[in-house]
């Protein structure tokens, strides 16, 4: 089971610094996950500039030229935060028992570990 999905808001936690231009200690919520690749796309993080070639549409009206978009970034510079500290963390699998509908079921639920407190 993926500890990173698409929607988890995560946090970038090696890089350049923030200060000198760099996204490390950024936060921004996963829009796709590249499993083959290893790789996450993070909305405001990881930033390039592509050049399209220009061409025309249908209409006439001109497509291309420079745009921004989000780059992928490896899945180990991430790490999920945690809803309640704000803070990047840890995330485990444990096995709960649900009811619905009368029938009871076993589900493998992720949680945030207590990274960095006292037990």
């Amino acid at each position: 089971m993926a500890n990173i999905k698409k929607g988890d808001l995560v946090q970038v936690i090696t890089g350049k610094k923030q200060d000198k231009g760099g996204d490390r200690g950024k936060q921004g919520k996963v829009l796709d996950v590249l499993i083959e690749q290893n790789r996450v796309i993070v909305e405001g993080v990881n930033y390039v500039t592509k050049h399209n070639r220009v061409g025309q549409s249908q209409r006439g009206t001109k497509t291309g030229g420079i745009e921004t978009m989000e780059a992928p970034i490896h899945i180990s510079n991430v790490a999920v935060v945690d809803p309640s500290t704000k803070k990047p963390t840890r995330v485990g699998h444990r096995v709960e028992e649900q009811t619905k509908d009368g029938v009871k079921r076993t589900v493998r639920v992720r949680y945030a570990k207590t990274s960095g407190k006292d037990l």
